[in-house]
C-alpha cells in the first residue's frame, strides 16, 4: 500500500520557500521568438492596466527602437531618468539601479532583459540588476528573445548564422514567477517589417535579406513555443508534487519503458524510441533494482551499461531506481513524472512459472488504470531463451547476495538448524512441541536477515525436517502417526519462507536507505564545506576528500593554468592530461563508460559552471572495473557541478580583489602625481623666480641674504616632500627597522636641533620623565616619526601658540604625546586620517602631500608600537604612539 502521507520536511521546505518569495518581488517576463512580436508594446499594455488598478508602476528602462505605437503607449507613465557613464570617450545612458531603489515603486519596467550594462556599472549584466529589484520586494516586468537564452545561443547560431553576444542563463528564466509568449505568425512579422513598424524601412530591408528570413522566422517561433510549452509542464509537474496529486494528468505525451539484465533490453529501447518518435513525445528509460532480483554477473551488468548507454544516445533520459516491488515503483515513478505510457517487455515462460511468478505485465495491468501499458514482444533463440528460463528460476531462488555470501548462508543455515535442535531437546522437557516451532522460526529469521532470501529458505526446510524428525511422534523417523501435524509442517513452511522473503526486501530496502543516506549526507557535507573554502587548493582538497569511497575508483581533478593547459593538482596522481585537455576544450565527459576513449580507464567529466569550464573531475576505476552505473554518473555529474560552482566563486573574489587592488593602486598613482605636481611644482617656482632676483646687480646685501634664505627654506621643503615618498616606498617594500637599543632622550635633542628653526615661531613645552628606559629602536627611523608629528604641528597650530612634547614610562611601554593648539582633526577623517595622502582642514593653503601620519602609523608598527589621534580640549589635536619596553642586555662592569 502506498503512503501519501507528506513528508514532513518537505512541508517545512516547502513553507520556507513560500516565506523567502512572500519578501521576494515577483517576475514576470514577455517572452518572444524575436524583435518586433509586440513583446515591450504587451509589457507597456499589462503596466498600464496594474496603474489602472492603483498600483505604482515606474519605466525603468524601455527601448521604443524609433517606433511609434511602442513610444505612445509609454505617454502618462512616469519614467526614471538614466544614469549616465563615461566610456571610450562617450557619454552612454545606462538604467539607474540606485534611483530606482531610492524610489522604490511597486511595479517596475526593464526592457531588454540580457543586456550587457556599460563598464563602470555595478553589475555587467542587466538581470543582475533585476535580482537586485526583486530582492528589495519590487515588483518587475521585462522583456527576452528566445535567441538570448544560454542554453539555445548555439542553436540559433546555427540557424541564423549569427552569434548574439548577450546571453541569460536558463535558471534565471525558470525561476520567473511568470512567462508572457507574446507570439506572431512569420507573415505577420514580415509585413511589420516592410511597413517599417519595426526598423526603419532601409534596416528592415536589410533585415529580411538576412536574420528575417521566413525559414529562420519559423524556426525561432518553434523554439519559442517549445521553450514555453517545457517550462509550463514543469510547473504541472511541481503543481501534482506539491498537491499530492497521484493521477496522472495526460497534457503531454510522456513515455516510461523498463529495461532489465536479460538478453532484448536494446531492441525494446529501439521500439520505444520508434514509438516515442511517431507520437512526438518525451521518453524515460529506468531499471529497476529489486531484492527479489538476484545479484548480477559482470555480463549481465555490462549488458545492462550497454542498453542504458544506447537510451542516452538515442535521446532518452535514463535513471536506476530501487523498490521492494517491481509494478509499485514503476507506476510510482511514472506518476511523479507524469508519464502517459509504459513500455515493457514480454519474456517467455512456462505454464508453471507463470502461475507461480505472475509477470510484470500482469501486476501493472492490475494496477496501472491511470497509465496506458505497451507491450514489445521479445523475438529470441533457443539458446537466449534458455538463458532468461534460467533466470528466472534463479531471480526466485537467489536475491542480491554474492556466490560467497550465500555459500556462507547455506553453511550458517546448517549450523543454526543444528544448535536450535539441540536447544530445542532441552526445551521440550518443559515446553509443549507448538512453543519449540517458535525456536525454529526465530532460527529463519535470523539466517533471512543475515545472509538472505536463499539461506533463509533453506534453513526453512531444514526446520521442518529435524522438527518432524527429533521431535513428531514417532521420532528418529520422519513417519508421522497423527495426521494434524502434516498440517502443522505446511503452516510451519509456509511461515518460514514468508519470513525469510519479507527479511530479505526488509534488508535490500535497508540497504537502499543507506546508500540514499549516503549520497545526501556527501552531497550535503560537500556543498556545506565548498560554500566556506576560501581557495582553490581547500577546494580541492575538499572535494577529493568527500568523492574518494562515494565511487568505485580515486578522483583526481585537473584545472587549467594561465595558457588554459589541464595540469593535475597533485602530479602523483594518474590520469591522463591529454584526455582532460579533450573533455576541457570539447566540455563533453571522455573515458570509461562514454563513446569517447572507452577503453581508458578512468571517466572524465568537465567542471561546468555558468560562466566556463573550470576544470576536470576524472574517476580512476580499478582494472576490469563495471564501470559507473547512470545514477551513479549523475551523482558524480552534480559534485562536478558543486566543484565548478566553487571555483568559479573563488575566482571571481580574486578577480574582484585585483580589481579592488588595481584601483587603489591608480587612485594612490593619481594622488601621488596631482600631489608632487602641485607641492613640487609651487616650490620650483618659487626658486626659479628668487634665483632670477639673484641676478640684479642693484639688490642690496641685505636683501641678497633675505633671498637665500628663502632659497634656502623652498630647497628643504622639497627635500621634505621627497624625504617623505621615499621613506614611504621604502615602508611598502617590507623594510625592517635595524634596532640598536638607544636613549629615548639622546633621539629627542636630535630631533630638537634639527626641526630648530621650524619651531622658531612656535614655544615648545618639552616634559619628559626622569625615569626613562633604554628603547630597542632604529633611531633614524623614530627621528622620522618626531619629525614629521612636530612638522604637522608647526603647519596647523597658530604662530606663538605652544606645542607640547610629552615623554612617559608607563609599566610595559613608553608613551610619548605630542600637542598643538590647531584647529583638531575634522570629524569626517576619524577613521582614515593615517591613511596614505589624507590631508586635514585647509588642504590648499597648507603645504604637504598626506604621507606624514602614514609614515609614522608604518614605523610605529614595524616597532611593535601603536599610534593614535584624538582631538585635544578645549581645542588642538593629540598625536600619542607608544614603544615597547623589552630588558636590555647585560652591561659588563
Amino acid at each position: 500500500m502506498t503512503d501519501l502521507r507528506p513528508d514532513p520536511d518537505e512541508l517545512l521546505d516547502e513553507l520556507r520557500r513560500e516565506e523567502e518569495a512572500a519578501r521576494r518581488g515577483r517576475l514576470k517576463i514577455f517572452f518572444g521568438a524575436c524583435a518586433g512580436v509586440g513583446k515591450t508594446y504587451a509589457m507597456l499594455a499589462a503596466a498600464k492596466a496594474r496603474r489602472s488598478e492603483g498600483v505604482d508602476v515606474l519605466v525603468g528602462v524601455v527601448e521604443t527602437h524609433g517606433r511609434s505605437e511602442t513610444a505612445a503607449m509609454l505617454e502618462g507613465l512616469p519614467v526614471q531618468p538614466p544614469h549616465y557613464l563615461e566610456y571610450k570617450g562617450k557619454r552612454l545612458a545606462e538604467f539607474d539601479l540606485d534611483g530606482a531603489l531610492a524610489l522604490h515603486p511597486s511595479l517596475i519596467l526593464i526592457d531588454e532583459f540580457a543586456h550587457s550594462n556599460v563598464t563602470g556599472s555595478r553589475h555587467p549584466k542587466r538581470w543582475q540588476d533585476v535580482e537586485e529589484l526583486l530582492a528589495a520586494g519590487i515588483d518587475v516586468y521585462t522583456t527576452l528573445n528566445v535567441q538570448h537564452l544560454e542554453s539555445l545561443n548555439d542553436v540559433v547560431g546555427r540557424i541564423t548564422g549569427i552569434v548574439v553576444r548577450e546571453t541569460l542563463p536558463d535558471q534565471v528564466f525558470d525561476t520567473a514567477d511568470d512567462v508572457a509568449l507574446v507570439d506572431l505568425p512569420p507573415d505577420e512579422l514580415i509585413g511589420r517589417l516592410n511597413a517599417g513598424k519595426v526598423y526603419l524601412p532601409h534596416q528592415a530591408e536589410r533585415a529580411i535579406r538576412n536574420f528575417f528570413r521566413k525559414g529562420n522566422l519559423l524556426a525561432l517561433r518553434e523554439l519559442a513555443l517549445r521553450r514555453t510549452a517545457d517550462r509550463v509542464d514543469a510547473q504541472m509537474r511541481a503543481y501534482r508534487a506539491n498537491q499530492s496529486i497521484q493521477p496522472v494528468w495526460q497534457a503531454r505525451e510522456r513515455l516510461l519503458v523498463c529495461v532489465g539484465n536479460r538478453p532484448g533490453g536494446e531492441q525494446l529501447v529501439r521500439s520505444a524510441k520508434r514509438l516515442a518518435a511517431s507520437l512526438d513525445a518525451d521518453w524515460l528509460v529506468v531499471h529497476v533494482d529489486t531484492p527479489g532480483g538476484p545479484s548480477l554477473t559482470e555480463e549481465e551488468r555490462q549488458r545492462l551499461l550497454k542498453v542504458l548507454r544506447l537510451a542516452q544516445e538515442l535521446g532518452a533520459e535514463t535513471s536506476v531506481l530501487a523498490g521492494s516491488d517491481l509494478a509499485s515503483t514503476l507506476l510510482a515513478y511514472a506518476r511523479s513524472r507524469n508519464v502517459s505510457k509504459l513500455v515493457v517487455a514480454r519474456h517467455r515462460k512456462s505454464a508453471l512459472m507463470a502461475r507461480i511468478r505472475p509477470s510484470l505485465v500482469d501486476h501493472l495491468s492490475r494496477q496501472a488504470e491511470d497509465v496506458d501499458v505497451y507491450v514489445v514482444a521479445h523475438d529470441l533463440d533457443e539458446d537466449v531463451a534458455g538463458q532468461d528460463k534460467r533466470s528466472n528460476v534463479r531471480s526466485l531462488l537467489f536475491d542480491d547476495v554474492s556466490a560467497r555470501r550465500r555459500k556462507q548462508g547455506y553453511v550458517a543455515a546448517l549450523l543454526s538448524s543444528a544448535l536450535t535442535t539441540g536447544l530445542s531437546a532441552l526445551l521440550i522437557q518443559h515446553f509443549e512441541l507448538a512453543n519449540v516451532i517458535m525456536v525454529y522460526l526465530l532460527a529463519v529469521v535470523m539466517v533471512a536477515v543475515r545472509y538472505g532470501r536463499a539461506a533463509g529458505m533453506l534453513a526453512s526446510f531444514l526446520s521442518v525436517a529435524l522438527f518432524d524428525f527429533f521431535f513428531v511422534p514417532p521420532r528418529m523417523s520422519f513417519s508421522v502417526s497423527d495426521t494434524q501435524y502434516l498440517l502443522t509442517f505446511v503452516v510451519m513452511l509456509v511461515v518460514s519462507l514468508i519470513i525469510s522473503q519479507q527479511t530479505a526486501r526488509l534488508r535490500f530496502d535497508a540497504r537502499a536507505a543507506t546508500f540514499r543516506e549516503r549520497r545526501t549526507r556527501v552531497l550535503y557535507d560537500l556543498g556545506r564545506e565548498l560554500a566556506g573554502a576560501l581557495t582553490g587548493a581547500q577546494i580541492v582538497e575538499t572535494a577529493e576528500r568527500h568523492i574518494d569511497g562515494l565511487f568505485n575508483g580515486r578522483p583526481v581533478l585537473f584545472v587549467p593554468d594561465g595558457d588554459e593547459h589541464m595540469k593535475k593538482t597533485d602530479p602523483e596522481q594518474g590520469g591522463d592530461e591529454g584526455v582532460a585537455q579533450w573533455v576541457f576544450d570539447n566540455q563533453q565527459a571522455a573515458g570509461r563508460g562514454t563513446n569517447t576513449l572507452p577503453s581508458s580507464p578512468a571517466l572524465y567529466v568537465p567542471l561546468k559552471a555558468p560562466m566556463r569550464v573550470r576544470g576536470v573531475l576524472a574517476i580512476l576505476l580499478p582494472e576490469g572495473s563495471r564501470g559507473l552505473l547512470p545514477d551513479e554518473v549523475r551523482l558524480l555529474e552534480t559534485c562536478a557541478a558543486q566543484i565548478a560552482l566553487a571555483l568559479e566563486r573563488v575566482h571571481y573574489v580574486e578577480v574582484a580583489q585585483d580589481a579592488i587592488v588595481a584601483m587603489e593602486s591608480e587612485r594612490l598613482r593619481n594622488s601621488v602625481l596631482a600631489t608632487v605636481s602641485h607641492d613640487l611644482r609651487t616650490p620650483l617656482t618659487t626658486l626659479v623666480g628668487m634665483a632670477s632676483l639673484l641676478e640684479n646687480d642693484s639688490l642690496d646685501h641685505t636683501r641678497r641674504h633675505e633671498l637665500a634664505r628663502s632659497i634656502n627654506s623652498e630647497a628643504q621643503r622639497m627635500s621634505r616632500l621627497v624625504t617623505n615618498l621615499l621613506d614611504m616606498a621604502r615602508l611598502q617594500s617590507g623594510v625592517k627597522p635595524d634596532k640598536q637599543w638607544q636613549y629615548l632622550d639622546e633621539v629627542i635633542g636630535s630631533v630638537l636641533r634639527e626641526m630648530g628653526g621650524r619651531l622658531a615661531g612656535h614655544a615648545l613645552s618639552l616634559d619628559m620623565a626622569d625615569d626613562l628606559p633604554l628603547v630597542n629602536i632604529d633611531e633614524v627611523l623614530l627621528e622620522r616619526v618626531l619629525v614629521n608629528l612636530l612638522d604637522n604641528a608647526c603647519k596647523y597650530a597658530p604662530k606663538s601658540s605652544t606645542i607640547q612634547l610629552t615623554v612617559r614610562h608607563e609599566e610595559d611601554v613608553v608613551r610619548v604625546s605630542v600637542r598643538d593648539d590647531g584647529p583638531g582633526w575634522p570629524a569626517h577623517l576619524a577613521n582614515s586620517m593615517f591613511d596614505k595622502f589624507t590631508r586635514g582642514s585647509n588642504e590648499s593653503a597648507t603645504p604637504g602631500v598626506g604621507l606624514g601620519l602614514a609614515i609614522c602609523r608604518g614605523i610605529v608598527e614595524a616597532h611593535g608600537g601603536r599610534i593614535s589621534a584624538e582631538n585635544a580640549v578645549p581645542q588642538g589635536a593629540i598625536v600619542t604612539f607608544t614603544l615597547p619596553v623589552e630588558t636590555p642586555p647585560a652591561v659588563p662592569e
